[in-house]
């Protein structure tokens, strides 16, 4: 029960947390560098997207989660359109959970732990199901070996999702 309170309180709270933060900065700060292997960074306004879906992750990582997406992302999950078209960005956004010192049942964010991002171009990203993929702690990037994994649990487990695990809460 305390999970489904947690969920539906990241849902109520999600469009005003990422609000707020956008509001807090005029402009985003890339990172140092590029994603190893993919290249990608961090897509510039990604804190004003529209949210695609919330989740939460079980332990060991015990993380509530939000996915973003770009105009691209959210008009072909409105559509229901597969594969996802090139210029498709998602972006999830990580935190630790915590109780909500406010109401006991309901977990909230605390600490930031990461921000992954998609990036859909078939030309490019060809041998990797048509994505690229970046992790990234506090605007920069995470270690090769950490991007080695993500490729490898996408083809594995929503190869019949376009290797998108989100799906759309509408």
């Amino acid at each position: 029960m305390k999970r489904l309170y947690a969920l539906a309180g990241l849902v109520a709270m999600a469009t005003p947390l990422v609000t707020a933060a956008a509001s807090r900065a005029t402009v985003d700060t890339p990172p140092a560098e590029a994603a190893p292997i993919y290249g990608v960074t961090l897509p510039k306004g990604y804190r004003s997207w529209e949210l695609i879906a919330p989740a939460t992750e079980a332990a060991p990582l015990d993380e509530l989660r939000v996915v973003l997406g770009n105009e691209s992302a959210l008009d072909a999950y409105r559509a229901g359109t597969l594969p996802f078209p090139d210029g498709t960005l998602l972006v999830k956004l990580a935190w630790k959970q915590k109780p909500s010192p406010e109401f006991g049942p309901a977990t909230v964010p605390g600490a930031a732990t990461t921000v992954q991002v998609m990036v859909k171009d078939s030309r490019r990203y060809a041998a990797t199901g048509g994505w690229g993929f970046g992790r990234f702690v506090n605007g920069v990037p995470v270690d090769k070996a950490q991007h080695e994994t993500c490729w490898g649990c996408h083809q594995a487990l929503v190869k019949d999702h376009d290797f998108v695990f989100t799906r759309y809460a509408p």
